[in-house]
């Protein structure tokens, strides 16, 4: 089976999933009706749990999302949403057996950097592949290395982030988007990243340790100067249109998503 094939048909329905989950709407009685209903599903379901204990984890991903696609309105939907969720980022930070994992034997001259520049990765995420605890390699070491496509869809009316793998969703992230309509919509790249980054606020310069400091642990910059995707210090502002056109993230996803999207990585705003 296409496992690529599979996965880019079901992105957006995916997604669809996703939104109406993180957005909590209430199911109507119809909708209930189908999900319980739905015995396959659960047959399903119980069939990818058994995957993932035998680590099966590719042939549970292909059931999970069939589950998604075919019985949307089933009602352990969240659980198996989350878990696919789950299961793709266990797969992506693990780099075990898949089409997006190569094998790279380390030449001379040969950095992290240079490493992360040429799989268009992060040097985070190759450290974490490899369990690597600080940014040294040697000559001949093999180092497991995903080399994936990410793109970030934003969808400001849903106020979710849904990260892709070309067209495959990997994880949605409830976010808050900008008040009064105040973030841009169209294409644009993150092109600059920083660890706990300083603010500067109308000319005041506030510092990353400062509670004061709106962006949070990270701050990824789009070719539009001064917007970007960041952390908050206020979390439970998340899902809301309260920035001043930014992204925002919780700390702990921002940080997730940052381990993952190298510079150049694409970024698309809707209303």
């Amino acid at each position: 089976m296409d496992k690529k094939a599979i996965a880019i048909g079901v992105g957006v329905v995916v997604v669809i999933i996703a939104v109406a989950i993180l957005a909590k709407n209430q199911k109507t009685a119809e909708e209930t009706q189908v999900g319980a209903a739905s015995p396959n599903a659960k047959q399903l379901y119980s069939q990818a749990v058994a995957l993932k204990k035998d680590h099966k984890l590719a042939e549970a991903r292909e059931i999970y999302q069939k589950i998604l696609l075919e019985y949307p309105n089933a009602d352990n939907v969240e659980t198996v949403q989350r878990e696919a969720e789950d299961l793709n980022m266990n797969m992506i930070f693990s780099a075990g057996p898949s089409d997006n994992v190569v094998v790279h034997e380390v030449q001379s001259g040969d950095t992290l950097g240079k490493l992360a520049k040429k799989y268009n990765t992060t040097v985070e995420l190759i450290k974490r592949n490899n369990n690597l605890a600080g940014d040294t390699i040697y000559l001949g070491q093999k180092l497991r290395i995903w080399r994936g496509h990410f793109n970030i869809y934003v969808d400001k009316s849903q106020n979710v982030l849904t990260l892709k793998n070309d067209n495959e969703v990997v994880k949605v992230y409830r976010v808050s988007t900008g008040a009064n309509n105040g973030t841009p919509v169209g294409k644009f790249k993150i092109v600059n990243k920083l660890v706990d980054p300083v603010w500067f606020n109308r000319g005041v310069v506030v510092p990353p340790e400062s509670p004061s400091n709106v962006l949070g642990s990270r701050w990824m910059g789009f070719d539009l100067p001064g917007y970007g995707i960041h952390g908050t210090i206020d979390p439970e502002t998340i899902g809301q249109q309260v920035t001043a056109g930014c992204v925002r993230m919780r700390n702990e996803e921002v940080e997730e998503l940052y381990s993952l999207v190298p510079v150049n990585t694409e970024v698309t705003i809707v209303d």
